[in-house]
């Protein structure tokens, strides 16, 4: 394919895109990128940047990704809204994995994950993507292809689950025995189904999503064993994102990580709730690769 076709292809796939979410009257927005916060995410690293460096300098963050910014025109009633930017993110490696990407991030209000699952599938089919859908539920998959009742499982049991597998087992918290768990016995598995939805993820990895029970209630989109999008039934009280953030802050210090100072300005905005919605981020490049 020459350049110009390539780049009339991609043209016509964020036109695609805007006229999905222009029919269902969701808003374009555009948020800051230069922030004065940090991620405080554990292994999500913000890019610095210093500014004004001839009157004071100071540092900004460039955004890993739109989510706060667009969560306070929420709180706000700016109704259903997304927002398709470039992302920035430090210490990145791996084929999948860049410094600087494209991501569509939107939130639909009223919508649980699942009604938001529906809702992307029917923007794949508008982009020409028709696969069968599969909907398969984070401790099915274990069941079926790692034969472990993951959220019934114990730290220790899983360690002499991976060491089994002949894997490390040297983690500080569970969650990451279960990421490297699915890593390892699930997504290869994944590459024999064209989309499938993998959602209700354990407690443990609720990151913003409202968590009930033992499950957090969130998805993850894998096209051919790739993982495209990460959607969440999103929490809405200041106080449970201040509660989140302390955590992710704790667990950061612990690696002895750059530990930024708690986001005040986020949670001012919060004092009223988010409304009840879900959102995702789907990432272009990954996406846009899946159509090609």
């Amino acid at each position: 394919m020459s350049m110009r076709d390539a780049l009339k292809q991609y043209a016509c796939f964020l036109a695609s895109i805007r006229q999905f979410f222009s029919e269902r009257e969701v808003v374009e927005v555009c948020t800051l990128q230069l922030l004065d916060s940090p991620v405080t995410d554990v292994y999500i690293d913000s890019i610095t940047a210093q500014v004004n460096k001839d009157i004071e300098q100071k540092s900004k963050y460039l955004h890993t990704s739109p989510e706060l910014e667009m969560k306070k025109l929420l709180a706000q009633g700016s109704g259903d809204i997304y927002q398709i930017c470039q992302v920035f993110r430090d210490n990145e490696q791996g084929s999948q994995n860049f410094n600087e990407f494209t991501m569509l991030e939107y939130y639909r209000l009223g919508f649980d994950i699942h009604q938001l699952m529906d809702d992307i599938v029917q923007l794949l089919q508008t982009l020409g993507i028709r696969h069968s859908v599969s909907k398969l539920s984070y401790a099915q998959v274990f069941t079926q292809y790692g034969n472990i009742d993951i959220l019934n499982t114990d730290f220790e049991t899983l360690k002499i689950i991976a060491i089994e597998q002949g894997l490390t087992s040297d983690f500080e918290w569970i969650e990451d025995l279960q990421i490297l768990l699915f890593t390892h016995l699930i997504e290869p598995q994944l590459q024999a189904l064209p989309l499938c939805f993998i959602y209700d993820y354990p407690a443990s990895q609720s990151a913003l999503a409202r968590v009930e029970g033992q499950v957090a209630h969130r998805f993850e989109l894998y096209m051919n064993g790739v993982e495209i999008a990460n959607g969440y039934d999103e929490l809405q009280a200041g106080a449970d994102y201040k509660d989140v953030f302390s955590v992710e802050l704790n667990k950061r210090q612990q690696l002895t990580k750059f530990v930024p100072e708690m986001n005040q300005e986020f949670l001012s905005q919060l004092e009223n709730s988010l409304p009840q919605c879900s959102g995702v981020a789907i990432g272009m490049a990954r996406l846009l690769s899946q159509i090609n």
